[in-house]
Parts: C-alpha cells; sequence; structure tokens
C-alpha cells in the first residue's frame, strides 16, 4: 500500500513518470540484450555489477535524450521487453560476427601448430580454447577497440531506436539484418580466418613436404617424433615474424565493416 501510494504521488506530482518508468523498462531490457551479444561487452571479466551499472546509466541517459512516447492503447508491456531484447540482443549479435572471423583464423593456426592439447577455459563461451587462439582473440579486441570499434557498437546502438522504436509489435528484420551484409560476414569468418592463418598454414605445410622427403632418403629417421618438436617452434618463429602484417590486415577488416555495425 505504501508504495501505492507513493507512485500515485509521483504520478501526480510529474504527469509523466509513468510514460518515462515504462520507457526505462523497455530501454534496459534492450541495453542488457546489447551487452549480452555485442564484443567486448559481452565478456566475462567484465563483472556483472559493472554491467549492470553501465547499463542504468545508459538506460537514463536514452530516457532523458529519446523523449519516449506514451505507450499506444492495447499495448503488451511483457511482448515490448521481450522484443527490445531481441533487438538488441540482434545488434550485437551482428557485431560479434565481425570477430569471430579472428578467432576462427587463430583456431587454425593453433591446430597447425600442434598446441590442440594446451587448452584453458574460455569464460566468455564457457569452451575449451587454446593458449594461442586466446592470445589472438585478446590482440583482436585490443585492436577493435584502438580503432574506435565502441564507437561503431554504440553509433549503431543509437540507429536501432530509429529503425524499431520502442513499442512497435515486429522486429524490421529486413532492415536491422541486411542479408547481403550478412552473407559477407559469416562467409568472411572462413576467409579472414584463413587469410590470417595462411602464412603458418604454407609454412608448416612446406615443413611436411621436407620431413616427407626426409622419411623416404632416411628411414631410420623418427620424422613423426621431430615433427612435434619443429611444428610449434617453427609456428612461433612465423608468427613473430608476420605479427606486424597481422595487425594491419586485422585493422583493414574491421574498418572494412565500420559502415555496417
Amino acid at each position: 500500500m505504501i508504495a501505492q501510494d507513493i507512485m500515485s504521488q509521483l504520478g501526480h506530482m510529474f504527469p509523466m513518470f509513468g510514460v518515462y518508468l515504462t520507457a526505462g523498462f523497455v530501454i534496459f531490457a534492450r541495453v542488457m540484450g546489447f551487452f549480452r551479444m555485442a564484443p567486448v561487452l559481452n565478456r566475462k571479466e567484465i563483472p556483472g555489477l559493472v554491467k549492470l551499472s553501465l547499463a542504468l546509466m545508459l538506460t537514463i541517459i536514452f530516457v532523458c535524450a529519446k523523449h519516449p512516447p506514451v505507450p499506444p492503447a492495447g499495448n503488451s508491456f511483457i511482448l515490448s521487453l521481450v522484443l527490445n531484447y531481441v533487438a538488441g540482443a540482434l545488434l550485437g549479435y551482428m557485431a560479434q560476427l565481425i570477430l569471430l572471423a579472428i578467432d576462427a583464423g587463430a583456431d587454425m593456426i593453433n591446430m597447425q601448430m600442434g598446441l590442440s592439447s594446451a587448452m584453458v577455459l574460455e569464460p566468455t563461451t564457457s569452451a575449451q580454447t587454446s593458449i594461442l587462439a586466446k592470445l589472438i582473440s585478446l590482440m583482436g579486441i585490443i585492436i577493435f577497440i584502438e580503432i574506435g570499434g565502441m564507437y561503431w557498437l554504440f553509433n549503431a546502438f543509437v540507429r536501432c531506436f530509429e529503425i524499431f522504436p520502442l513499442y512497435a509489435t515486429s522486429i524490421p528484420l529486413d532492415k536491422i539484418v541486411n542479408m547481403d551484409y550478412l552473407i559477407k560476414m559469416t562467409s568472411n569468418v572462413l576467409f579472414m580466418g584463413l587469410q590470417i592463418a595462411s602464412p603458418v598454414l604454407l609454412a608448416t605445410l612446406g615443413q611436411d613436404i621436407i620431413l616427407g622427403v626426409i622419411s623416404k632418403t632416411a628411414p631410420q629417421v623418427n620424422v613423426f617424433q621431430l615433427s612435434f618438436l619443429f611444428k610449434p617452434v617453427f609456428g612461433a618463429a612465423i608468427m613473430v615474424w608476420i605479427l606486424p602484417m597481422l595487425i594491419n590486415i586485422i585493422t583493414d577488416y574491421y574498418q572494412s565493416f565500420a559502415n555496417i555495425i
């Protein structure tokens, strides 16, 4: 009863209080969906209290900046919460696809170097990943932040309110998800992964050919055991050599999607 009286008094004092409160919950759902899937923001290394505080701050800012309208008659509050959460998560997932290409290339390098046994737990995906793949993935995230990727994300999130209003009853997938862009990003997961891993793949392929020739010319040499020794060392040397070029390739790849997300 006391809470109802307080809300009633606030409604009399501030006529738009209920409208802004309802819009705040809806915007908060969209922000949380965006945080759940967007790169950098979805990492579990960031404490939940920090994410929650940032989401509340962004909600207050958007409520004040957008001047939300009165909910239409017959609007379902639960449906608005679900649709806004899905819209935010969909936008974050589109951005996450860009970074998945770097992870694909890192996994290819890791497998070719024979480091698949050196696995650690990835907190974000709750899956096993290699140390090398983790290193390249973190390098990709650092490059993404350094070239202004977080600005692109929040700029796309602001534009999302124009495409999908707060109280819309259906998500305009044809406007949020451009099929040409989606096909380009999903196909680039394999293409970009191969482009990143190609120097190591070619180098280790040449090493396998050389070891195969040695095994034919000198059968007494245990080539199988030598490959376990040479592949990680040779692959690490190639990685150090191509690292400056790799950074430029990843940077150009991110900038090619600056106008997509």
